[in-house]
């Protein structure tokens, strides 16, 4: 694999500067890893799913904004099998269709190159790195089977191993407790609004992540001066 070609500065990397270095933690899909349901349903359903207004559609009713049957999954309440029986019952796909769906995530969760650059860089500079992600039990285990770079993490949350999920308040005391960091210490980076207003409630500083040129700015604006130039290939041992 490539070497990141993004690095932190070095005066950012010293111990003198720690007031700078806050702990971050990372929402996993969408950020580190490629989520974009609606294309994911497009290609699993083509006989239903001709159009983008289609494709929106269909993401709204399987996904219920990852509330409802797919959320009891991401927070471990419900089986895959269970979830599959739900939602074929509630939107009138098949249970095989719905199967194709929850057989198909795991590829749908590539890395995101960039991101994991970033992250590569963050981790050289010595920064604490923990993540918080809602992630149904056996796409945990498959992240956990098929991504090295998963290591460069202290600590983590999955929702399915904690039985609740963001944007609710209870997973963020679990895992500030549970990484033994303050809120203020401490630094989230996710892709939904209502997870970054959670945070807010909580005192929790985040930043809303669109991609990694703008967390990488974002970042710098906070004092994490990067140097220019991550490369879109450096996927940090990811196997």
């Amino acid at each position: 694999m490539a070497e990141a070609t993004l690095t932190v500065s070095a005066t950012d990397a010293t111990a003198g500067r720690d007031e700078r270095r806050p702990h971050l933690i990372f929402d996993f899909g969408g950020v580190l890893f490629r989520w974009r349901p609606a294309e994911l349903l497009a290609r699993v359903l083509p006989g239903r799913i001709r159009t983008g207004e289609e494709a929106e559609h269909w993401k709204r009713q399987f996904f219920q904004a990852y509330q409802g049957d797919w959320g009891a999954f991401d927070s471990g309440l419900i089986s895959a099998e269970e979830c599959r029986d739900r939602i074929a019952a509630r939107t009138g796909l098949s249970p095989a269709e719905v199967q194709a769906v929850i057989e198909a995530v795991p590829s749908e969760l590539a890395p995101q190159q960039d991101t994991v650059a970033l992250l590569r860089a963050l981790k050289a500079a010595g920064h604490r790195l923990f993540f918080l992600s809602n992630m149904p039990e056996p796409y945990a285990c498959y992240l956990e089977q098929h991504h090295d770079f998963l290591a460069w993490f202290e600590d983590g949350v999955f929702s399915a191993r904690v039985k609740t999920g963001k944007p609710g308040l209870d997973i963020f005391h679990l895992a500030l407790a549970r990484f033994g960091v303050a809120p203020q210490e401490a630094l989230f980076i996710d892709d939904h609004l209502e997870n970054i207003q959670a945070a807010a409630q909580l005192g929790l500083p985040a930043l809303h992540f669109t991609s990694a040129a703008r967390l990488s700015q974002d970042l710098s604006a906070r004092g994490l001066r990067l140097l220019d130039g991550f490369g879109p290939d450096a996927t940090g041992g990811s196997n």
